[in-house]
């Protein structure tokens, strides 16, 4: 390995090691909360040395988010549906299938995803283009997904016909979204005023969202349960 390769490994490792901390700060204090002081405390970098690898919080906080992107799009992409041969029923079966299985196993990475998703602006333009769009790329793959599903599943008979495939892909992946905020932020409530746990709610929230699309013929077969 030449002198440039090993400059460019080391300088990968430490942005690494910069993530990593932050990982931990966020998670811990909240993104809010947390401070460039504090990652660089946690990282055991100057703070200058920070601003070398990123130009602010945010950019940090995209880094994670895209590695939560990666995380979900890896258990998307694995098991039964890797070849893109699955049924679109199926498929979307899948989709809420992995993304309830990714909130429990990288619950602080769903939170970083859930937490972005419902603010009220975007972040600001202190980000590089890079940062930005490499997690937007990676949250469009998730709409891409949907769209093939509800292409196919449109054109096999399986959907209600005229749906228009990239609107109702976003009022999907909204629901979906707004029902697992929901259910882990109203847990209590839920619990308290409605008997009805987080889990409940899901399950029948993503029966009612199939229902909604499903051709009459087809809709006996949309209560399944996830796991």
């Amino acid at each position: 390995m030449g002198n440039a390769e090993r400059k460019a490994r080391e300088k990968e490792i430490r942005k690494e090691d910069i993530v990593l901390s932050a990982e931990r700060v966020f998670f811990t204090k909240g993104y809010q909360a947390s401070t460039m002081d504090d990652v660089a405390k946690e990282a055991q970098f100057s703070k200058r040395t920070l601003y070398l690898y990123f130009n602010s919080k945010e950019q940090i906080y995209f880094e994670i988010m895209t590695r939560g992107y990666r995380l979900f799009l890896d258990m998307l992409k694995s098991g039964d549906n890797s070849s893109g041969d699955i049924e679109p029923l199926e498929g979307l079966r899948t989709l809420f299938n992995k993304f309830y299985a990714f909130r429990k196993e990288y619950p602080h990475h769903f939170q970083a995803i859930m937490e972005y998703q419902n603010r009220e602006i975007d972040f600001t333009e202190t980000l590089t283009s890079k940062s930005k769009e490499e997690c937007y790329e990676l949250g469009e793959e998730v709409l891409k997904y949907l769209i093939r599903l509800l292409k196919e599943g449109i054109a096999n008979g399986t959907f209600l016909p005229g749906l228009h495939p990239e609107k109702t892909a976003l009022i999907l992946w909204s629901c979906t979204l707004g029902i697992f905020n929901t259910a882990d932020k109203k847990e209590n409530y839920l619990k308290n005023y409605y008997n009805l746990t987080g889990e409940e709610l899901l399950y029948d929230s993503y029966s009612l969202i199939l229902g909604s699309i499903l051709r009459k013929e087809s809709s006996s077969h949309s209560r399944k349960e996830f796991t």
